[in-house]
């Protein structure tokens, strides 16, 4: 295996990932506390520095980026101050960004963590929920159709913020299944009916026990929820992620995988979704199985939780990580 894994990661270089989803500005304000404010009980922060990253999509893009592949990012920002940072954020990573729309009548989403002694002590969420408007869906999957048979793999990131509607991702994935283009989908929500005949979906552990009604208590529990997913969606496999218990992977054959987790120490999980989800799509552009792809993934989520803040993994990192993990133990998951 991990002979395979390392030749799957040489194939990063160049694979083109189609990424669709909700564009997020992640503003990081960082200090330090020393006093209690006199007017509430709540700590004071000495605020010595402000730094920017791009969230949500956009750092879906951005671990894309780090692993060697390329990206076509599709979404929405506002007509406003932050709109324009984030696209600056973007430029600065190489990210193209000709197919994101302006959107005058939302704010750019926002989410300000304000961290003390590298400890969130708040965050602070400026965004618009509403649903795009039909113009602008239609819009959207006019340049999204026009550059299917550029890519090699479609990622849609949806965090719930408007533009993953039912009416811009039904025709986007009949578009991707005539175009012979795998669709991989980080979901949000507890309807998942829009995400219907997807090739792959990764919920986490409580994502899909609310999806499917079923409390995910135990090994049974677990399966019961992969299942239904399976037969709901008709996707060819599920990837739960669980957090500290690693991954659970459902093919549509019936077979069934978990993955150990491999994170040593954990110290922020602020995107590790993003991570695992752009690893798995870059693995399956470059012909991995759905078992590679998941422990590619399971790696590079592994190796995220250990930086803090939103991070990307580096291909070094994912290499180091296969060496001290599969190299010793010879597996990386189990079957059952």
């Amino acid at each position: 295996m991990e002979r395979r894994l390392r030749r799957l990661l040489s194939r990063f270089d160049g694979r083109q990932v189609l990424v669709l989803g909700d564009l997020m500005l992640d503003e990081w304000v960082w200090g330090k506390v020393s006093r209690i404010s006199p007017e509430a009980p709540i700590p004071v922060v000495d605020v010595h520095s402000i730094t920017y990253s791009p969230g949500g999509a956009c750092n879906v893009a951005c671990n894309i980026i780090a692993l060697g592949g390329r990206v076509r990012l599709f979404g929405l920002v506002g007509d406003d101050e932050a709109g324009q940072r984030l696209l600056g954020e973007l430029d600065k990573r190489g990210i193209e960004v000709s197919g994101l729309l302006v959107d005058p009548s939302r704010p750019t989403t926002r989410k300000t963590r304000i961290v003390a002694h590298n400890q969130q002590v708040v965050r602070a969420d400026r965004e618009s929920r509403a649903p795009l408007t039909e113009s602008m869906a239609k819009e959207l999957l006019g340049r999204l159709e026009k550059v299917l048979h550029e890519v090699d793999i479609v990622l849609v990131s949806d965090y719930a913020k408007g533009v993953v509607i039912p009416k811009l991702l039904t025709p986007l994935i009949a578009a991707c299944q005539e175009a012979r283009r795998a669709v991989v989908v980080d979901p949000k929500g507890t309807d998942y009916s829009k995400y219907a005949r997807v090739t792959v979906i990764t919920p986490n552990e409580a994502e899909a026990a609310q999806a499917t009604h079923v409390e995910i208590v135990d090994s049974d529990s677990l399966l019961r929820a992969g299942k239904t997913l399976l037969a709901q969606l008709g996707c060819q496999a599920v990837l739960i992620t669980r957090g500290e218990h690693g991954m659970s992977l459902f093919e549509a054959g019936g077979k069934v995988t978990h993955l150990p987790t491999f994170a040593r120490e954990v110290y922020d999980v602020t995107g590790a979704g993003d991570t695992a989800v752009a690893t798995l799509s870059l693995a399956l552009a470059c012909g991995a199985t759905f078992v590679e792809a998941a422990c590619l993934a399971n790696h590079a989520a592994g190796v995220v939780v250990g930086k803090v803040g939103t991070a990307t993994v580096s291909r070094q990192e994912l290499l180091n990580s296969i060496a001290d993990n599969c190299g010793r133990s010879g597996v990386c998951g189990e079957g059952m």
